[in-house]
């Protein structure tokens, strides 16, 4: 009877106990951690995104990229990127090159945007974006679907989805620069830790199941090289972001700041900063801004970029 009982116990031991081996202490801290953010935090691409993004035009008081129902409205995450933070450079991508390839259905002027945008972080920062070969394991697939704006954070392996419905999602050269600066490792702006010190977020007004898009990175995540919270960054959603009554969901805490929030014109010099720190660039920065032109639609005088003004100029 004893050794039958001996016995038992080591087969339950060996049987019954939870198999650890492929689960470590960084997955455990995700799967309870990200529960948090709600259920849109693994969404797949949707079309109710789709339709909201195809509402959107240049008078609206957002940005496409805040139409969406992914968290924090165009960040599709994946279960391996659940735990990804700026300081994680598993992420990052080596040596700042950037494969590509469109695979989606664009015109010639959302073509031209998207290159444009390319060109921009070629200009001001030492990331590039090249053509994919078959040799580029990881990559960046920009796809033209009709679900709304939306990127992954960082290089998660394989290939990576970009999604820039047309012609919404790119209007703006901003608004590409912002979904590149999401596949770059970077996230919102708004969400930095210390945001409370800069802006009021009106949680009354944001939309039923939305207020996840607002949670406040963790500290120990995220970094933010030195560079005070920006107003101006490409990442700043815009004042009515979220808005279930047409009333502001973000309020700077110095008013002058308000007609900056959620510009999708061009890098701001925090932007570049923070880019050119994260992929180890070379200390010189060009003291002059891309901006797309005036008329907003993503077109430009002449097929050339223009220079507004100097950085110190440009943010004040």
């Amino acid at each position: 009877m004893i050794i039958f009982v001996c016995f038992a116990f080591i087969f339950c031991a060996i049987s019954c106990w939870p198999v650890v081996e492929d689960i470590n202490d960084n997955e455990i801290e995700t799967e309870v951690g990200m529960t948090r953010f709600g259920k849109n935090i693994f969404r797949l691409p949707d079309e109710e995104s789709g339709r909201n993004v195809a509402s959107w035009n240049e008078n609206s008081k957002v940005n496409p990229e805040e139409l969406g129902n992914y968290f924090e409205g165009d960040i599709r995450m994946h279960e391996r990127t659940g735990k990804n933070g700026l300081k994680d450079e598993t992420y990052r991508w080596s040596n700042g090159v950037i494969p590509y390839e469109i695979s989606g259905h664009f015109s010639s002027s959302s073509l031209d945007v998207i290159k444009r945008a390319m060109g921009v972080y070629h200009k001001y920062t030492c990331i590039r974006f090249v053509p994919r070969t078959s040799s580029h394991k990881d990559y960046v697939s920009i796809t033209s679907g009709n679900t709304g704006c939306w990127s992954s954070v960082g290089r998660i392996t394989g290939r990576q989805e970009v999604n820039l419905q047309s012609p919404a999602c790119t209007t703006k050269l901003g608004t590409v620069l912002h979904e590149l600066m999401h596949v770059a490792g970077f996230y919102h702006e708004q969400n930095r830790p210390e945001r409370d010190d800069y802006v009021t977020v009106n949680f009354h007004n944001i939309k039923p199941g939305h207020d996840a898009n607002f949670i406040k990175a963790d500290k120990d995540k995220t970094i933010s090289y030195g560079v005070p919270y920006d107003y101006r960054s490409v990442m700043h959603y815009s004042d009515h972001a979220f808005s279930r009554n047409g009333q502001p969901t973000i309020v700077p805490k110095q008013p002058e700041a308000a007609k900056k929030m959620g510009q999708r014109e061009g890098f701001s010099r925090g932007d570049i900063l923070k880019l050119n720190a994260m992929y180890n660039c070379p200390d010189s920065l060009p003291e002059f801004t891309t901006v797309s032109s005036g008329n907003g639609s993503g077109g430009h005088n002449g097929g050339q970029d223009i220079l507004s003004a100097l950085f110190s100029l440009f943010e004040e």
